[in-house]
Formats: structure tokens, C-alpha cells, sequence
């Protein structure tokens, strides 16, 4: 009788313990208070839609800036093309994205050009557009790169970085 008590305790506990883990992931839902969060729905992801910028448009070597106040632009362009001496890369990746680094990244890795759904272009990990890791692609005009990124802490360090288009080898 007593072992029959106990293990009716037991699995009583395994069953609240499996249902206090599952209302601890609910997070868009209100289920009266417990493990919800304000009843609002958690809006859906973006579907990963293409760049406007294709991959191969930002591959090659690129002298790079960064700027903090907007009025320091266009001295930073010029900057930027004083650098072509020693180019950043933008390579080419295996998996039809580019080769570039993330912030605070020592490795450069293969990153995709993502699109959205909002006109905005990004270039970061995959999933979707916009997300924390990723950059936005601020202008593109073919020569000039304008990207800020979307961290804010990455974004205040390293500011709005300006890539210009690197003369070809002669």
C-alpha cells in the first residue's frame, strides 16, 4: 500500500514537473497567468526572401572606413579608397553567399545576402533578415558599400562602415 502511495507521488511530480517545463516555453500565449507573457502573439518570421545585391556585385577587394556622426561621410570615403593599399576581401562563398566577418569575429565565414520585405537588404548568418548578427546594406551604388550593423552595441563600436570599390590589378 505504501509503495503504491509513493509511486503515485512520483509520477504526480514527473507530471508537474514536464507540465511546469512546457508552460515555462510558452511565451505567446497568456494561459492565466502562468509562463505566458502578456497574451500578445509573437509576430512570424519573415520568409527569407532574396537580396536586390547579388553576391557576386560586393566580391572582390574593398577600402574600408567607419564614420560615427553622418557629417564625417565623405571624408571617410576618401579614406576608405586611401585603403585600397591594404584591401579588405570580399570573397566568394561555397554556398553562393560571401565571405566577410562578423562583428567581434576574428574568422572571416560565409555570410548570405538577405532580403526583406520591407526593400531592405542585410548581410549576416542565415536565417531571417534583420536579425542581430547581421548588417544592413545602408546604400550600394557599385563602387560605394555603405553598411551599418544591426547590434547596437556593434553598431556604436564600429560605427557606419564604408567599403569602396578597389581598382582592378593592372
Amino acid at each position: 500500500m505504501a509503495h503504491s502511495r509513493n509511486m503515485r507521488i512520483v509520477v504526480s511530480l514527473a507530471v508537474a514537473s514536464t507540465l511546469a517545463g512546457v508552460l515555462a516555453g510558452c511565451t505567446s500565449t497568456n494561459l492565466g497567468g502562468f509562463g505566458g507573457s502578456s497574451g500578445t502573439v509573437e509576430p512570424a518570421a519573415e520568409p527569407e526572401l532574396p537580396s536586390t545585391i547579388k553576391p557576386d556585385e560586393i566580391v572582390g577587394r574593398w577600402g574600408l572606413a567607419a564614420y560615427h556622426k553622418p557629417e564625417d561621410r565623405v571624408r571617410t570615403e576618401n579614406a576608405a579608397r586611401g585603403q585600397c593599399k591594404q584591401p579588405y576581401v570580399i570573397g566568394k562563398g561555397t554556398s553562393g553567399g560571401v565571405i566577410m566577418h562578423l562583428a567581434d569575429e576574428a574568422t572571416p565565414q560565409e555570410l548570405r545576402l538577405k532580403g526583406s520585405q520591407s526593400g531592405k537588404n542585410y548581410i549576416g548568418p542565415p536565417g531571417p533578415a534583420g536579425g542581430q548578427k547581421d548588417r544592413e546594406i545602408v546604400s550600394f551604388d557599385g563602387r560605394v558599400l555603405t553598411t551599418r550593423f544591426i547590434d547596437q552595441d556593434a553598431a556604436s563600436r564600429y560605427g557606419t562602415m564604408v567599403y569602396v570599390r578597389c581598382a582592378p590589378h593592372a
